[in-house]
């Protein structure tokens, strides 16, 4: 009844050769044909960005469907509805007339709806004396019936791509996993390469991805980090071959060692807020830390050791990392070297004790870090504590505590200094 007849629509609305094919097509509805509004409906959320329709349409559809008597969309039960726009406005929860006129054009226009205009252009129905419905006069729901089939096939569309870019991005967060911990690696083992230029360019590609990235970014992202990972993956593979040729025993014991399951530093953290004891007043041992740091009584041979060897020490079992690395991942320490500047190793343990103090560590708690992990090692680790002190309450504590670790083998410098690096890192190559 209601889409045996072309239609064209009251007042100053033009017709269109689109309303026209949206006609014909509602007018192809199989026999028999019927389907759950309400399945149907949630499978047009589903599809609604290849539909071209937004929530708040959806919503006005929504409650055009609520005015249908029947479950089942049916020829054969009339597909007409006819509320007026005062009821589709309760309906929708008080939206304006003004916006349920403008999204039911909407609906109309992605061809999910039909007009079916009276002569005067009102909405309603006539019946007959046994009150079966004669006439109706409204939005025709046909298109619905008519697309099913089509509606399903895009929404299992979005639905694929959906699961392909969810499964796309769990792979780059992987890649992204391997790459950073495997370049923290090197850099703890002394690896000879360019890791710094290596993390850089990680850090360009990932900066480089937009907010709403297609799946063909991802695409491109993931491949060009699988490169990225290759290249890293082959670097330690040629330095595990030469190892092994060398027969370094020592290195391996050292490579065992420095791989503990815990650390400090996770992949991308910041320092960890920990609770400890407050400082110590006692001047005879902080004058003897004080003759440590410099290095001019306590460990000449040490010191000797050290500059022989760039500035490496494994005292405690903890590799060093060169000064240029360390003041570069923390920077604040050179404001307490001497003359505002720090040009050597004693340089930077003369400015750790000044530090230790400002912080209130005692020389108690540092002196036993100096003896566990080496002087040099435990100068870095207090630069590291200064550079993040805002996030320690107890600066003392928490030295003790990694001194604690250290003793254990359960704590490496190197992703401490990377997760600084990181952080110190310039503005335009920081992600969240």
């Amino acid at each position: 009844m209601e889409t045996g007849n072309v239609t064209t629509p009251f007042g100053r609305r033009s017709m269109s050769f689109g309303m026209l094919a949206n006609q014909v097509m509602a007018g192809e509805i199989k026999p028999h044909q019927s389907v759950d509004k309400w399945k149907l409906f949630r499978t047009l959320c589903e599809a609604k960005p290849l539909l071209g329709i937004g929530d708040r349409a959806l919503a006005v559809l929504n409650a055009l469907l609520s005015f249908y008597p029947k479950n089942e969309l049916a020829q054969e039960n009339g597909l007409i509805v006819f509320p007026s726009n005062i009821q589709l406005s309760l309906r929708t929860h008080g939206m304006a007339e003004q916006t349920v006129r403008r999204h039911l054009a909407a609906l109309v226009e992605a061809g999910l709806l039909l007009r079916k205009d009276s002569p005067n252009g009102k909405r309603y129905v006539r019946r007959d004396r046994a009150g079966e419905v004669n006439e109706a006069f409204g939005f025709s729901l046909a298109p619905l019936l008519a697309r099913a089939e089509e509606i399903e096939q895009l929404a299992a569309a979005v639905m694929a791509e959906r699961l392909h870019v969810q499964r796309l991005r769990e792979r780059i967060t992987l890649c992204r996993r391997d790459i950073a911990k495997l370049i923290e690696a090197a850099v703890e083992e002394d690896i000879p390469g360019d890791w710094q230029g290596l993390y850089s360019e990680f850090r360009d590609r990932i900066e480089g991805l937009p907010r709403s990235p297609t799946a063909a970014r991802l695409e491109l992202l993931l491949h060009e980090l699988e490169v990225l990972r290759a290249d890293i993956l082959n670097r330690l593979e040629i330095q595990i071959k030469s190892t092994k040729l060398r027969g370094n025993a020592n290195y391996i014991e050292r490579h065992v060692q420095n791989s503990k399951p815990e650390s400090t530093i996770e992949l991308e953290p910041s320092f960890e807020t920990k609770q400890g004891a407050m400082a110590e007043q006692d001047k005879g041992r902080e004058a003897k830390t004080l003759e440590e740091g410099r290095g001019e009584t306590t460990h000449p041979g040490r010191q000797e050791e050290s500059r022989q060897s760039g500035g490496r020490n494994d005292g405690g079992g903890l590799k060093s990392f060169s000064l240029g690395l360390i003041l570069q991942a923390c920077p604040e320490i050179l404001a307490y070297g001497p003359g505002g500047a720090i040009r050597n190793w004693r340089d930077l343990m003369a400015a750790a004790v000044i530090v230790r103090s400002m912080l209130g560590v005692s020389p108690s708690a540092y002196e036993e870090a100096a003896n566990v992990m080496g002087p040099e090692n435990a100068a870095t680790v207090m630069a590291c504590i200064l550079e993040r002190g805002g996030h320690i309450n107890s600066a003392g504590g928490y030295l003790r505590g990694l001194t604690r670790r250290s003793e254990k083998g359960e704590f490496a410098i190197g992703p401490m200094l990377m997760a600084l690096l990181r952080a110190n890192a310039p503005a335009g190559r920081k992600v969240g």
